[in-house]
């Protein structure tokens, strides 16, 4: 078996999983589009943009051709963002080994089909076993893995055997890794926190304080859970790495792409302004315009999604959209099916 892996592309959580790859003795091809930071990581050995401060492995090696990148490599780890996943699947066709094992670590839907990622991937490689096909998700702050922090994550696949390949692929002292069969659930975890991590920093913003942001998360996990069942999951792994712990580092933690550009909007910056100050993919933005599509699609009620969609595209007050969130009609805390699925209300 070839000792090569492929990690396509160089932003933060790419470069970051390249080093994990490092550290566990592999030859990594990194591949960007950009030259300039090819010569960089070859020459410099770092990633400032996305990285800053932080030595890479003599290991990693950049490339911007992807024939080079993904020809004969035992695996190939994607880390391209929603928007451009389905026109790097098309263009890696072409020198993909038909036995590679495939690792997508992207957290979003693609927008228009509102396609899941391995959706995709399955669309664009025909001739690939879905069986090879794995998703990695889970609290996971690239700022934090780079240094070697303690990081635990989950992969899932349809096939044991390839969740527990992709296992071994990444584990290590400092990076822990758990398999799970779940592949839908796991990818809407990780698709649905980013919104809720965007309503906890505009919380933030508005100054509402850790009651108001305990009370998000909570109902946000109701929402991802009522989504995520929907969507052929199963509720408990919302309750796993892929579920609370990865709302839990998104909503609570400045490292968070999506906290950042929420608090912005909390303070009252408008989208563009907060989209153009970040200067990297906010996934969540488009999750949640994907996911207000979904839950109307599906009838599922998501009134934080609601909310936050009418924030960033209706010009809606970020203060109004939460007390129309506290005014909203009285309910119970648990869904009525789960009543009847369990002991029913006796008070």
């Amino acid at each position: 078996m070839s000792n090569k892996v492929s990690v396509l592309v160089a932003g933060s959580w790419g470069t970051a999983l390249a080093s994990v790859l490092a550290d566990n003795g592999k030859k990594v091809l990194l591949w960007s589009r950009n030259e300039q930071q090819v010569q960089e990581i070859n020459q410099q050995h770092t990633n400032a943009r996305f990285l800053p401060g932080v030595e890479l492995s003599p290991l990693i090696v950049a490339t911007n051709s992807l024939q080079e990148a993904v020809e004969d490599a035992e695996a190939v780890v994607m880390v391209v963002p929603s928007a451009g996943m389905r026109e790097v699947a098309s263009q890696i066709r072409p020198f993909l080994k038909q036995d590679a094992l495939l690792i997508h670590a992207t957290k979003g839907f693609e927008t228009g089909t509102l396609k899941r990622m391995t959706e995709v991937l399955i669309d664009e490689l025909p001739e690939m076993d879905p069986a090879r096909l794995v998703v990695l998700s889970g609290p996971s702050h690239a700022e934090e893995v780079i240094r070697k922090s303690p990081t635990t994550v989950v992969v899932a696949a349809q096939n044991l055997e390839a969740a527990e390949a992709a296992q071994d692929l990444l584990i290590n002292s400092y990076f822990r890794v758990y398999t799970n069969p779940d592949v839908a659930g796991v990818e809407v975890g990780g698709a649905l926190k980013n919104i809720i991590g965007l309503s906890a920093g505009l919380i933030d913003g508005l100054g509402f304080g850790d009651n108001a942001k305990a009370a998000l998360i909570t109902r946000g996990l109701a929402e991802i859970t009522r989504l995520g069942t929907r969507m052929g999951a199963n509720p408990l792994t919302f309750a796993g790495l892929a579920g609370i712990g990865d709302l839990i580092a998104t909503c609570t933690s400045k490292h968070s792409r999506n906290w950042r550009a929420g608090y912005k909007l909390g303070q009252g910056f408008p989208l563009d302004a907060v989209l153009a100050d970040m200067g990297m993919v906010v996934e969540g933005v488009k999750t949640t315009k994907n996911a207000h599509e979904l839950s109307r699609r599906l009838q599922v009620t998501m009134p934080i999604t609601d909310e936050l969609f009418n924030v960033m595209f209706a010009g809606k007050s970020p203060k109004l959209a939460a007390q129309d969130l506290m005014g909203r009609v009285r309910t119970h805390e648990i869904e009525e099916n789960a009543f009847d699925a369990a002991t029913k209300w006796q008070g």
